[in-house]
């Protein structure tokens, strides 16, 4: 891990599935019930069967539930955590990672709340291995309609394919570091230290593993189940680790 990302979440041996997460202002098991409702809507999810299960235990044993990671759409698994705060998080079964853009923007209209989608990625790319490093955050809010997706505001700093570039659109919060956004060198101007400090401001701390499942709480799993496509198989972590490069 780059010194400049020590912190990750778990030491970041969850990633691809914990590099980027979803969150939800909403209580966990109100958001997942919410999130099944609207995936038995879907045209993807016609003859599938989609539970919402309850899921007990620590919080890795609850990132197991994911397992094994899917390619397919139609065997697919999401998981709704609570926190110690007022904020649920959200990750899937997608082997590549969490993909939380499309379902955070959705859900804010769908429930009239807030939510975020968080990337944390650490520069490790040498030569032909590695990975390109990336510090994202996304504010998704209701009644956005003239925006794609819900976007509030939108800040990053991302190695695309071996440059740097910087971006935010949307109206700056008060407690941003906007000063910092000038900085000369690009990767700079949003940090993975920035992000953790807007992240407080909202109220999360999700790179600290006793943010999650505080006593007596539990997670919520839902499992979509249906017919197997030619195109999709399963992964183990180690797997899917080792394909991203991790």
């Amino acid at each position: 891990m780059t010194q400049e990302m020590k912190g990750l979440l778990l030491e970041d041996r969850w990633a691809p599935v914990t590099s980027e997460m979803g969150f939800l202002e909403l209580g966990a098991e109100q958001a997942a019930q919410a999130f099944a409702t609207w995936q038995r809507g879907l045209p993807t999810s016609r003859d599938s069967t989609i539970e919402v299960i309850p899921v007990s235990g620590t919080f890795e044993q609850a990132l197991s539930r994911l397992l094994p990671l899917t390619s397919g759409e139609r065997q697919r698994r999401y998981l709704f955590i609570p926190t110690r705060s007022a904020w649920t998080a959200y990750v899937n079964s997608v082997w590549t990672g969490t993909d939380a853009a499309s379902p955070m923007g959705t859900m804010a209209r769908r429930l009239s709340i807030r939510c975020l989608r968080v990337v944390a990625v650490p520069h490790t790319l040498r030569g032909d291995k590695g990975r390109y490093g990336g510090v994202m955050l996304d504010v998704f809010g209701p009644d956005q309609p003239e925006k794609i997706l819900n976007y509030v505001r939108s800040i990053y700093a991302a190695n695309d394919g071996g440059r740097w570039v910087f971006g935010h659109s949307g109206e700056p919060f008060p407690f941003e570091q906007v000063e910092q956004y000038q900085a000369r060198r690009v990767r700079d101007r949003f940090t993975f230290e920035m992000l953790k400090d807007y992240l407080r401001h909202l109220g999360l701390a999700p790179f600290e593993e006793d943010f999650y499942l505080p006593p007596g709480s539990r997670a919520w799993l839902i499992q979509k189940t249906g017919p197997f496509t030619t195109v999709g198989r399963e992964y183990t972590l180690e797997e899917a680790r080792a394909a991203r490069v991790l």
